[in-house]
């Protein structure tokens, strides 16, 4: 019996992929995002996970203080072959700052996890560790927990805390403001 030789994938870089959106491939009915080189359908946002969304993005809004931006399921330039779109991201700077290129930097970045749960927590934790992000929240709506990961290392962070929904989190470099993990469950 022979081996079968792995196939190479063709991996788009950032640049093909914002060509690709420019010409109209990808339109808006389309929900995609760039990961590590690959093409990603992202699941349909049930009712739970939108609520949620609008939920962390009031909270983190509150907890932040002035200079920097929370933008929520926007695309964010992660590296040169990867351009997910977060549920919130907590980015340095003005909104206008980022008119002619998506943000690079990010203080904070939160998924908002029912049925992604696995691709949250390996492949975007991974890629988010590896681009340096220093801190990554995963709210686990099934489990009613979120996950604070702190200290990116090459493959994923060194520090990784669930905490349950009485508990109280902070952002690391800039929230002064705790922030009570129950109010961001729908």
């Amino acid at each position: 019996m022979s081996a079968v030789p792995e196939l190479t994938r063709h991996r788009f870089s950032r640049a093909h992929y914002d060509r690709m959106i420019d010409a109209g491939v990808f339109g808006p009915q389309d929900h995609v995002e760039l990961l590590d080189g690959e093409i990603i359908d992202m699941a349909p946002q049930k009712s739970r996970h939108a609520t949620a969304v609008t939920l962390v993005a009031d909270a983190l809004r509150c907890a932040v203080g002035p200079g920097v931006t929370v933008r929520v399921q926007l695309p964010f330039n992660l590296d040169d072959h990867s351009a997910p779109e977060p549920d919130a991201a907590v980015v340095p700077g003005k909104p206008r700052d980022y008119r002619d290129a998506h943000p690079a930097h990010a203080l904070l970045i939160c998924e908002i996890a029912d049925t992604t749960l696995a691709y949250d927590r390996g492949r975007k934790l991974a890629a988010y560790a590896r681009a340096g992000v220093p801190e990554y929240w995963v709210l686990d709506l099934s489990g009613e927990t979120l996950e604070v990961c702190r200290d990116p290392q090459h493959s994923g962070y060194a520090q990784r805390w669930v905490l349950a929904a009485d508990a109280q989190a902070s952002l690391l470099e800039i929230g002064t403001q705790h922030i009570l993990v129950g109010d961001l469950l729908p």
